[in-house]
């Protein structure tokens, strides 16, 4: 009867076991079928009976206290011994056998080793690394086995591949983890003096002179050297201070004696003293300030305390110190260390060389081999910007004077463009007004019939509306809007910054203006504002009448078919049409391409002159009409100076003494109705001038 299946009924001893596979032993090598290795256990990855694998990491698996690998938990731990060989000189009478010193350092890592021999000065001998780090085996019989770290300990032997080393020291980590893993450490030992560096350092001690004598010739350095100077454009960078700010230098390196001078570039109206140096020339040291020196603590030359005792014949002398105990050595800068991009320390101040003269650069070309000397901007930076903001409008007086409280503690009044203001002021016949006639843009039909007059003046760009009376209207008429300027619609009211306002460059015949809510059509202008705007086009594009012709040019497919309107509209065959008739074919020619301002500039262009000679009894009716207006009453006067200019009696004067004449005594007409009474061969004679101003 079978037990059953049950913990300690069962004698076999694959229970519970889940890997059941065979190393692999066999293998190919160069093609050829050969035992691979003989250390692989047996099924499952069991040791077969009596199979010892060999350790292949450290004796130390894990860390001590940590679940880490010995790579982690002994990374960069390295234990270091002194050791030294003697090494037989066979074919050498001077000497039979040489001590030669080593350092072996143990990888708890990994078990490595690395064997170094200290470099000695004229020795004759390859020195250096002498083994490679890797893992070394015990000597046979045990190569089989690798050193670790127990077979090492202080004073003992250690074979590396036939050769002997006998360890007499370790440092202070070493015992320390020697201890720890319970080693017993042997008092350490002294390593033998080689007799042939004895005796050689014995030699050389010997040849010394018993006053040594330290020459410093610098006078092949002077005549080569001497004024040649090396020139860099540096700059300190001080702003991190208070007050502080970037300063423009000029570094000047003398070749002759290897002294600095440096010196400030000081822009016009800086505020800082004009100083003759910066730093005054000499050498430069590397790190300083060094500190406070006693005198004769820093001197070229170390000079022994010789006591020559209190004899008469005492002879004064001193002996140097050619081992120079107690010297202290300070490090300047060299040409070397100069170079285009690099920061010095010129006494606690960091300096920036950001550029060279040409012979700098030929110096360094020359003799260094450098080729780089791409230069680094001197100037600083232009200060950030710092955008100015003012509080909001708040709705009190005018934009300006608000604005004028906010800039300083005491306001002043805006100041306006007084040279604008007596450019175009008004002065003679000449008023600087743009007038319109204008409508209002309505759904009241009461309101549709109504005209104003905006006048726009060029001196402030102001704008008042005026409307005209007119009898059993229902309306007053009068100052519609008084004088000021009006801001374009739809701006908000409190804002930080001017609101825009309506300019004479908007303002055009057909253009719709909105005046504080009410929208108004420019419908025509007087001829003052048409010549203005005609003079200056640049600023009137659409009272330009090369661009407005431009414009028909584009019609030009249409010319055969306006010549028939144009004949059509002319039934008279007067060859000239009102300007009602013009203005409707040209807007149905050009399809809204024209505006009514363009329209009337080209009307005005290709219009019938006027007569430029009116007649005589209109201009005598128009002068008598400003005389009475003006209440001009020394006319006795003025035709007794009249006649008293007429030296010979003929009753005529010249136009140019007459107009003299008349300016003379401020006479109250204007230059054009002056001019054309004239150009009529009107006789200011007696009769003639009471005739005139009777």
């Amino acid at each position: 009867m079978a037990l059953p299946l049950l913990p300690g009924n069962s004698f076999n001893r694959n229970m519970g076991k889940e890997k059941f596979h065979k190393s692999q032993h066999w293998g190919f090598c160069n093609n050829v079928r050969m035992l691979v290795s003989e250390d692989k256990p047996g099924i499952g990855g069991e040791l077969l009976f009596g199979q010892k694998i060999k350790p292949k990491y450290s004796v130390f698996p894990k860390g001590m206290g940590i679940d880490m690998p010995s790579w982690v938990a002994f990374d960069k731990q390295v234990l270091s011994f002194d050791a030294y060989l003697e090494d037989e000189v066979p074919d050498k009478s001077q000497e039979n056998y040489r001590i030669r010193r080593y350092k072996i350092y143990f990888y708890l890592e990994d078990d490595t080793i690395e064997v170094n021999e200290p470099v000695l000065k004229n020795s004759g001998l390859p020195q250096g690394l002498f083994i490679r780090r890797h893992r070394i085996s015990l000597p046979p019989p045990d190569d089989d086995h690798f050193y670790t770290v127990y077979h090492f300990n202080v004073n003992t032997d250690i074979v590396f591949y036939g050769r002997t080393f006998k360890i007499y020291d370790c440092d202070a980590f070493t015992r320390s983890f020697l201890r720890k893993i319970g080693v017993k450490l042997n008092p350490p030992g002294q390593c033998p003096e080689d007799p042939y560096m004895k005796t050689r350092r014995e030699k050389l001690d010997y040849m010394g002179p018993l006053r040594p004598c330290q020459s410093f010739d610098t006078l092949k350095q002077f005549l080569e050297y001497d004024r040649k100077v090396l020139r860099f454009f540096c700059v300190w960078d001080d702003s991190c201070s208070v007050f502080g700010d970037r300063r423009e230098l000029i570094l000047h390196y003398f070749l002759s004696d290897d002294t600095v001078e440096i010196k400030e570039i000081l822009p016009h109206n800086s505020g800082r003293d004009a100083m003759s140096l910066f730093l005054q020339r000499r050498k430069l040291p590397k790190y300083g300030p060094p500190g406070v020196f006693q005198p004769g603590q820093l001197t070229d030359q170390t000079v022994l305390n010789v006591y020559g005792g209190y004899s008469e014949n005492r002879v004064y002398g001193y002996l140097l110190d050619k081992y120079n105990l107690g010297k202290l050595d300070q490090e300047f800068y060299k040409d070397t260390d100069l170079s285009i991009g690099t920061t010095i320390n010129v006494w606690g101040r960091k300096v920036l060389l950001c550029d060279c003269d040409d012979f700098t650069k030929t110096y360094y070309r020359t003799k260094y081999g450098i080729e780089n000397f791409t230069s680094i901007p001197c100037k600083a930076p232009p200060p950030p910007t710092i955008e100015r903001k003012f509080p909001p409008y708040t709705g009190f007086g005018s934009e300006e004077d608000s604005l004028r409280s906010c800039i300083g503690l005491m306001p002043t009044p805006h100041q306006r463009n007084f040279k604008k203001f007596m450019e175009f002021d008004s002065y003679g016949n000449i008023s600087n007004t743009l007038r319109f006639f204008a409508k209002l843009i309505t759904h009241k039909c009461a309101d549709v019939e109504r005209m104003f007059v905006i006048s726009y003046f060029l001196s402030d760009d102001t704008i008042s509306v005026f409307e005209p009376i007119e009898r059993n209207s229902g309306y007053t008429g009068g100052m519609f809007l008084k004088r000021f300027r009006v801001k374009k619609p739809g701006q908000e009211v409190f804002k930080s910054e001017f609101s825009e306002y309506i300019k004479a460059e908007e303002l055009y015949v057909g253009a719709k203006v909105n005046v504080n809510g009410y929208l108004f059509l420019l419908v025509n202008a007087d001829e003052y504002t048409l010549n203005y705007m005609e003079r200056n086009s640049d600023k009137f594009p659409l009272s330009s009448i090369e661009l407005a012709l431009q414009k028909l040019k584009e019609e030009k497919p249409k010319s055969r078919e306006l010549k028939q309107v144009f004949i059509a509209a002319d039934c008279m065959h007067t060859t000239m049409v009102d300007f009602n008739t013009f203005r409707e074919i040209m807007m149905n020619l050009t399809v809204g391409k024209l505006t009514d301002q363009e329209v009337i500039t080209i009307a005005r262009h290709y219009r019938v002159p006027e007569d430029p000679c009116p007649d005589r009894n209109v201009l005598l009716a128009q002068a008598h009409q400003q005389l009475k207006k003006n209440t001009f009453e020394n006319f006795e006067r003025l035709i007794a100076t009249c006649v008293y200019q007429d030296r010979e009696k003929k009753k005529v004067l010249p136009s140019k003494d007459i107009k003299r004449l008349c300016k003379s005594f401020r006479l109250p007409l204007n230059e054009d109705l002056l001019g054309s009474l004239l150009s009529r061969d009107v006789k200011m004679s007696g009769l003639g001038c009471h005739h005139l101003f009777l």
